[in-house]
């Protein structure tokens, strides 16, 4: 009876039994894509299947959990990501150079422009908050703005005159 085998002994003699796990993966649209992994699945290998979900390339994907964005070496335990947990996919990396500052157009001025009350409609400059104003900048469209202003100011006028009737 030494022919027999033990449960215990056909478990050695096979791979590792790994657990399987749902999570889910919102996308910046706010959609959610559910995928069954195994739990300890890497980081990159996640990103391989989410590429190939997603038709994204891989390296524009970068996974958050928590507030932290996940290095691609690491797997899903060492993160302590669970059963039934949320990851996000955040926008791709602009190659890690903030947004360039807007300055303002007058001649030697290097000032941040203000934003909207900055912008001029007549020369399409942007100014900072001491060359806002069209006076202050020499704009090439005060004379227009000053006529576009008069002729308003006439036919406002104009409109609220005074009309006599006669013979009453």
């Amino acid at each position: 009876m030494s022919t027999s085998s033990t449960p215990s002994s056909s478990r050695s003699a096979s791979p590792e039994f790994t657990s399987t796990m749902q999570i889910f993966v919102k996308n910046v649209s706010g959609s959610t894509i559910p995928m069954t992994v195994p739990s300890d699945l890497s980081i990159q290998n996640l990103k391989t299947l989410l590429s190939v979900r997603t038709h994204l390339p891989e390296s524009d994907l970068r996974l958050v959990y928590a507030g932290k964005h996940l290095s691609p070496s690491s797997t899903l335990e060492e993160n302590h990501i669970a059963r039934d947990s949320t990851l996000h996919l955040a926008l791709p990396l602009r190659g890690g150079m903030p947004p360039k500052k807007i300055r303002c157009t007058y001649k030697d001025c290097r000032e941040g422009a203000q934003r909207i009350i900055g912008d001029c409609g007549f020369c399409n400059g942007h100014y900072c908050g001491k060359h806002r104003l069209l006076e202050d900048h020499k704009c090439d469209g005060l004379e227009d703005c000053k006529k576009e202003s008069h002729d308003r100011n006439a036919a406002q006028l104009n409109a609220e005159r005074t009309h006599v009737i006669k013979g009453i």
